[in-house]
């Protein structure tokens, strides 16, 4: 695992920065405008927007940010600065978490909202050179054809060099990628970023989450742990001692997993090592 960087040593394309900068509602709505290029007359931020990340946690996954506006629409802007496969899938889950939020028990599917997922991405992770690309749900045999489910996906590339976007777009985009800020809303962008590594009250934020994003690391060893015993089953117990050694656990914890398993069936690993550690934190 990366070494977890100092508040000091952040940009804007750490999502701890992005996320805090774009809690100021005149640069989020700006910057959804510029993304999607149409006046918008008015955001909100649900409310707790401090704990939302939290409230959308489902391991290990976090939405950075996440707004609504007065037009029945949601908005999920995420960064993304490592280089992998997973993108598309990435999209999908956050939709999915979405539509999930938004349609509470018992409400119809016309309660669904519009939703974009929008991902600055400082790498190509299409490789055709494109600033900007658009998804849309439409059918195979006729691509004139749309599906109509009123979600979008953007995906901006702070490497991009091809397709026609407005130049202050192009500069947001140039900032990322780490050059000096250069129009009026990437100077104020940066001086909402300098400002955050400064507040005390943001560093406390900052100090939290690191700690938070530890536990879950922990927590996620402890799961693999979990899935290893129950995998032996029944033979756990006559293999006890061997797997503690293996495991680097106290054979008694073998057995309190066991116990746990036995008496929650419907439990996951992660829900079975969780409360193994809040007893042992107790």
């Amino acid at each position: 695992m990366a070494k977890r960087k100092r508040l000091e040593e952040l940009t804007i394309t750490d999502d701890f920065i992005f996320g805090a900068v774009m809690q100021n509602p005149a640069r989020c709505k700006k910057l959804l405008e510029m993304v999607l290029g149409m006046p918008i007359r008015e955001i909100r931020y649900p409310e707790l927007q401090k704990s939302m990340k939290m409230r959308y946690e489902s391991r290990g996954i976090r939405l950075d940010v996440y707004v609504e506006d007065d037009q029945n629409t949601v908005y999920n802007i995420e960064i993304q600065t490592s280089s992998n496969k997973n993108l598309p899938r990435r999209t999908r889950y956050y939709r999915g978490m979405i539509d999930l939020n938004v349609l509470q028990k018992g409400m119809g599917y016309k309660e669904l909202k519009k939703s974009f997922v929008i991902f600055f991405c400082t790498y190509d992770p299409f490789g055709s050179g494109r600033y900007v690309y658009t998804f849309e749900s439409r059918c195979v045999e006729e691509l004139n054809l749309q599906l109509g489910d009123e979600s979008r996906i953007i995906v901006l590339n702070t490497k991009g060099r091809k397709g026609e976007i407005s130049r202050e777009l192009r500069e947001l985009l140039r900032y990322m990628d780490g050059d000096e800020p250069d129009s009026e809303y990437t100077k104020n962008l940066h001086r909402d970023v300098e400002a955050v590594k400064e507040s005390k009250e943001w560093r406390r934020e900052y100090m939290v989450m690191m700690e938070r994003d530890r536990n879950n690391i922990d927590l996620g060893k402890y799961a693999e742990k979990v899935a290893i015993i129950r995998g032996f089953g029944s033979e756990s117990v006559d293999a006890k001692d061997k797997l503690a050694k293996t495991l680097r656990i106290q054979p008694q914890t073998v057995t309190l997993i066991l116990n746990r398993i036995d008496a929650h069936p419907d439990w996951d690993d992660e829900e079975v090592a969780e409360d193994i550690l809040e007893e042992e934190e107790a």
